[in-house]
């Protein structure tokens, strides 16, 4: 399992664009879904749907201080 949590503008559009439609079938060839992916109970990824979201799905996965600082996007 490899967790990641990303800071940006447009960052939860933009994330599920690369990863691909929630259904494997529907995803576009290129994206991770849509090239790795082959059944929705199976789920090869997970990206939040919202900023609100994502909050609560980091504190569940990210003890406080884990992440580092936004120092990538600048």
């Amino acid at each position: 399992m490899c967790k990641m949590v990303w800071e940006g503008a447009n960052v939860v559009k933009e994330g599920h664009k690369m990863l691909g439609a929630t259904m494997p079938s529907e995803s576009a060839c290129g994206t991770i879904r849509g090239d790795f992916c082959i059944e929705v109970g199976r789920n090869i990824c997970h990206g939040s749907d919202s900023v609100d979201s994502a909050k609560k799905e980091i504190r569940l996965w990210f003890l406080e201080g884990m992440c580092a600082s936004s120092w990538v996007y600048k």
